[in-house]
């Protein structure tokens, strides 16, 4: 019995506002359990081919395609932030339930 791919990419491109091209004729093909590394310089479409795997853009040439049954997760790199706070505000945001505890403590001391 042959094994079937997970994941498959043939001919993908990507392209942004411009005609900026960051992906170009992508030819990917995955078995299950493959363990696999994305690597490249900054702006080289890495996040792009990962958004695109896990089905969150659907916006590019060529083919992609995942086997029925299966499922891809897909965690961004950057944080989303509140634009309406400035950065202590985010930051704030993040660490509240530990301050909180801390502040508590201290009351306590």
């Amino acid at each position: 019995m042959a094994r079937q791919f997970i994941y498959h990419m043939q001919g993908l491109t990507k392209a942004y506002a411009g005609g900026k091209k960051v992906l170009e004729n992508i030819n990917l093909s995955f078995y299950p359990d493959a363990k696999i590394g994305v690597l490249g310089p900054n702006g080289s479409g890495k996040s792009t081919l990962l958004r695109i795997m896990a089905g969150l853009d659907k916006e590019f040439g060529g083919e992609a395609w995942l086997a029925d049954g299966a499922t891809v997760g897909y965690l961004p790199q950057e944080p989303q932030l509140d634009e309406s706070k400035d950065v202590l505000g985010n930051v704030m945001e993040g660490v509240a339930k530990k301050k909180a505890v801390l502040d508590r403590y201290n009351e306590l001391m």
